[in-house]
């Protein structure tokens, strides 16, 4: 049986794991056995990639792990739990961010040259789709943050043509995906969608207050699991289309769910 039949099984598996894991998070009688399922099927998905040949400096890798792995123990200990909507927030910046990166490098890799190489047009829209969405949720989330751990103000910030600005910004950042697709793939232009998401993703969460956020952070976290899915699409790995999928239509239902009980309009 050849690596790759193994890879895919496992990811089989892995999807299983995360699909019943999510479904006993329904209830707080099952919510903690369905976290370790969950995560159980994650650690599968991520020894069967380290597995994979086309990975290159393990180090590098696991030093990552050791680091990530500390910081994320610490902070869930120490951690009160009426913080916690600000520690989720803070985890779904680093999520969309952590997807946006990987949508960087692989354009990077995949248009070293200045030309498209062997990139399609599908992984192209995927890298778009990643990066942007990635982008607005990397900083809409620190925004989130700030405004429920006091860093910033929670009332709502609004200035004249708001809105107008932020339609102008999505449209200028389908524009500049537009152009690296299909007319020249050049990094500097790339690094200008980088920063039109950043930015969106600011203007975005600032006119809402505080009293809000938790609805935000519930929206953001589906973004981020949207953005996770488009890298998976945009580096051919199923395993993590999947997750992003589930993490995706499950935080948009959450996020109705927090508008109808809090009579908010989303």
């Amino acid at each position: 049986m050849s690596f790759q039949i193994i890879r895919d099984l496992s990811y089989l598996v892995s999807s299983v794991l995360f699909i019943y894991g999510l479904k006993r998070l329904g209830s707080p009688a099952t919510a903690r056995s369905g976290n370790i399922i969950a995560a159980a099927g994650m650690l599968l998905a991520v020894v069967v990639t380290l597995l994979d040949q086309q990975v290159l400096n393990y180090t590098q890798i696991l030093i990552g792990i050791a680091v990530g792995s500390g910081i994320g123990a610490v902070a869930a200990r120490a951690i009160k739990m009426t913080s916690m909507p600000q520690m989720v927030g803070i985890f779904n910046g680093f999520g969309g961010g952590a997807s946006a990166l990987v949508a960087a490098a692989e354009f990077w890799r995949l248009t070293a040259g200045g030309t498209t190489g062997e990139a399609g047009f599908d992984a192209l829209i995927s890298i778009m789709a990643g990066v942007l969405i990635g982008g607005v949720t990397f900083s809409g989330s620190f925004i989130a943050f700030g405004k429920l751990q006091g860093f910033i103000s929670g009332a709502p910030l609004t200035f004249p043509a708001q809105k107008l600005m932020n339609g102008l910004l999505l449209l200028g950042a389908i524009g500049v995906s537009g152009y690296l697709i299909a007319v020249r793939p050049e990094m500097s232009i790339f690094i200008v969608l980088v920063v039109i998401a950043l930015i969106l993703g600011v203007l975005s969460v600032i006119p809402i207050g505080g009293a809000d956020m938790p609805v935000v952070i519930s929206l953001l976290n589906s973004y981020s699991g949207l953005a996770a899915s488009a890298a998976g699409f945009a580096i051919d790995n199923k395993v993590l289309i999947v997750a992003g999928a589930l993490v995706g239509a499950s935080g948009l239902v959450l996020t109705r769910i927090m508008c109808v009980a809090m009579n908010r309009s989303l």
